[in-house]
């Protein structure tokens, strides 16, 4: 564990910009006093920003009206803070008594005036790097939680710690998965009366998902709900006993690769505390393996709680009902994304319903009952091809391409989804949601049997048409023009888009909403946007000079409103659609940046030294050798450095890396595991060294001939 300051920072690197600080004032004090009953009354997030959602119903609606439709065109760069990472950054910041606490990749929390962007502390949970092989889309987190002048961080490597929020000292820590599989730890803690909940990821790799809680004060486990059954039925002495017993062990068989890889199911996102009704409901993931034929060959349950919705007591985790978005799991189509809480007048005679919305991977956006889950209505908001429609219990109709047997599918959505984490918004002045949605079909081969080959526990074979030598600039121009990106404004009522804006790319930020009318998202350009709540008409942008993925937030201090906002390229879709991309993101060192009305800050130049684009070999191996690299990277690399060997420029581009015109270079590090503690472990399990040497021929020929390589060389 380390906690430092700013000087130390720059110390360790020098390339990093120093944020500007363009006010001063003293010093914050660390909050203090219950945080309980604030998240409880507050109908909308208000002065401070005090949980991941902005209030327990994680409707991240403002009640600020400061900044409005008529001078939003005011606002300029506050301050800005650098996060001192060049990967992922996901994090909501949590604000409270002038203090703003956001998380950078590999767990790092960082403490922030959130009047100046001065650095008081940074808390350091030192994870293994090595983990990162684990984590299926990139080593980020989407933030902490806060009660009583102590913040709960997730980290990476499956641990929940207790921060002092004064000091950035830690209290406690707790382990929260079995370290001897791939488990990890990305998602925001959430704080419920004495407890904090956290889940877990892995399912891409083989695990077993569950939603745990823990005592604030102590660290001691209150209860488990497990999403997949005991691979033996028999009870783990955990609150989701009787629910198996009664529903979900007879949704499973007893073969197959669940019973020993887990299943899957983890809950790595939404996890919303229902004051109501005295619940918790959250999302759970997708299964392990994807591939529901190798994971359960029976093949004629649902397998619950696999991409379900799930609500359990708060004080017992005892199960209270589920609603299953996608029955039987094929396709990674996790319900794990937003779940908001909402009234709507869906009730008898237009009176409030309480209900719980969600936009899932699949592409439906659900409508449920939030006292029994009951289902009250479903529509595709994005195009979809893996079922005609739902019936009248929602339950999707597929199609008969939706499962093939042999060859490839191309679905729509893909795994990447038609919403991913990036979190929607609610104006419950509107009654809509703002839906970061996205276009990514994907084609499904699906394998006979588990791949030994590789950690990837999908049971698909993604290299399928993918070509040995490199694509020409007009057929990479036409495979992005099938991959888009759009913000929907969607009545729930109606079930039915308001308005749309098309965006050029998929994968953009999550979605802020205001009282004032206002709706924020950022973009993978790098530009944060304000739009008309009402009509979707662009009112102001700033750019940060960095992809935006995370959520903005709203905070006030001193009778000013501030809007602010995390930066830094990465997730899944940055990783693994490098190809996508016009050109490698050069700029990817995180930050916050905060606006607020009449600022004249400006957002510094990262400087960062361009990537030399020339192939760093000769050609070599015939296409025997070449085909083998193809399928090797395929399996094991391309999910970090891109099809095709493409990098979005989060991690290194293979084509150009001086490593590749090295066999023994190449060898130490893909074999022999040399750059473990950066986070590049051996894949001598998965590969033998003839295998290393055959992608580094792939990777090589993909260098040669490639439209984006430099010119003349």
């Amino acid at each position: 564990m380390i906690v430092r300051n700013r000087a130390s920072a720059l110390a360790i690197t020098a390339m990093l910009v120093l944020a500007a600080c363009n006010q001063k004032a003293e010093t914050p004090a660390a909050p203090a006093g219950p945080q309980e009953d604030v998240y409880a009354k507050a109908g909308s997030a208000a002065a401070e920003w005090l949980t991941y959602g902005g209030t327990y119903d994680e409707q991240r609606h403002s009640s600020l009206t400061k900044v409005n439709a008529e001078n939003v065109s005011g606002l300029g760069v506050a301050w800005t803070y650098d996060l001192n990472s060049n990967r992922g950054i996901e994090a909501t910041p949590i604000v409270h008594d002038g203090v703003m606490y956001v998380t950078s990749s590999w767990s790092i929390l960082h403490a922030i005036d959130a009047r100046t962007g001065k650095e008081l502390w940074v808390y350091d949970p030192g994870a293994d790097k090595a983990v990162g092989v684990d984590a299926c889309c990139d080593v980020v987190n989407r933030g902490v939680a806060i009660k009583d002048g102590v913040l709960f961080l997730g980290v990476i490597d499956g641990r929940l710690e207790a921060i002092d929020a004064k000091t950035g000292k830690k209290l406690w820590s707790v382990q929260t998965v079995d370290r001897s599989k791939p488990y990890t730890v990305t998602g925001a803690p959430r704080v419920v009366k004495n407890m904090v909940l956290i889940g877990n990821g892995g399912a891409e790799l083989g695990v077993r998902g569950y939603l745990s809680a823990y005592d604030v004060k102590s660290g001691k486990l209150v209860w488990r709900f497990y999403t997949v059954p005991n691979p033996e039925m028999k009870p783990d002495g955990a609150a989701s006993d009787a629910a198996f017993a009664k529903l979900g062990n007879a949704t499973w068989g007893k073969t197959g690769r669940w019973t020993k890889d887990g299943g899957g199911g983890t809950v790595w996102d939404s996890i919303v505390y229902d004051t109501k009704n005295d619940q918790i409901v959250f999302g759970v993931g997708n299964g392990s393996p994807w591939n529901a034929q190798l994971r359960d060959p029976d093949g004629k349950g649902d397998n619950l709680f696999l991409s379900s919705i799930v609500a359990v007591d708060a004080n017992s985790g005892e199960y209270k009902w589920h609603f299953q978005t996608t029955p039987r799991d094929n396709w990674d189509y996790t319900a794990t994304q937003t779940i908001i809480l909402a009234d709507l007048p869906l009730g008898e005679g237009g009176a409030p319903r309480r209900v719980v919305m969600q936009a899932p991977k699949n592409g439906f956006f659900y409508v449920v009952d939030a006292k029994s889950g009951e289902f009250i209505s479903g529509k595709a908001y994005v195009p979809q091809t893996w079922t005609t429609g739902l019936d009248a219990k929602g339950r999707p109709v597929e199609t008969a391409q939706a499962r093939p047997v042999s060859g490839s599918s191309l679905l729509l959505p893909g795994p990447q989804g038609g919403h991913n984490w990036h979190p929607m918004a609610f104006n419950p002045q509107l009654n809509l949601a703002y839906i970061p949605a996205q276009e990514l079909p994907q084609g499904y081969a699906p394998k006979k049997a588990a791949d030994p080959n590789t950690k990837w526990n999908t049971g698909f074979g993604f290299e399928d048409g993918m070509p040995v030598g490199p694509v020409d600039a007009a057929t990479l121009k036409g495979m992005r023009a099938m991959y888009k990106g759009r913000l929907i404004a969607w009545d729930p009522v109606k079930q039915e888009a308001r308005w749309t804006v098309e965006l050029p790319t998929p994968s953009n930020g999550g979605v802020l909403s205001t009282a004032a009318g206002l709706v924020f998202q950022g973009t993978v350009g790098g530009d944060l946007v304000a739009y008309d709540a009402a009509t979707g008409k662009p009112l102001w942008r700033g750019n940060v000079k960095g992809g935006i993925a995370a959520p903005p937030v709203s905070y006030e201090l001193d009778g000013e409103q501030y809007v602010a906002v995390a930066s830094g390229w990465g997730g899944a879709y940055g990783l693994a659609a490098g190809f996508l991309f016009d050109k490698a993101i050069q700029s990817n060192l995180g930050r916050v940046i905060a606006f607020k009305l009449g600022a004249k800050g400006t957002v510094p130049d990262h400087n960062l030294i361009p990537v030399n684009k020339v192939a760093q070999a000769p050609k070599f191996g015939d296409q025997a050798m070449l085909q083998r690299g193809l399928v090797a990277y395929s399996r094991n690399c391309m999910v970090c450095h891109g099809p095709m060997a493409i990098s979005s420029g989060v991690l290194p581009d293979l084509r150009w890396s001086p490593i590749s015109g090295d066999a023994e270079a190449w060898r130490d590090v893909v074999i022999d595991g040399s750059r473990a503690s950066n986070g590049m472990v051996s894949f001598s399990k998965v590969m033998t060294a003839q295998d290393a040497e055959a992608v580094r021929a792939y990777v090589v020929a993909q260098a040669h001939g490639a439209p984006d390589a430099a010119k003349g060389k």
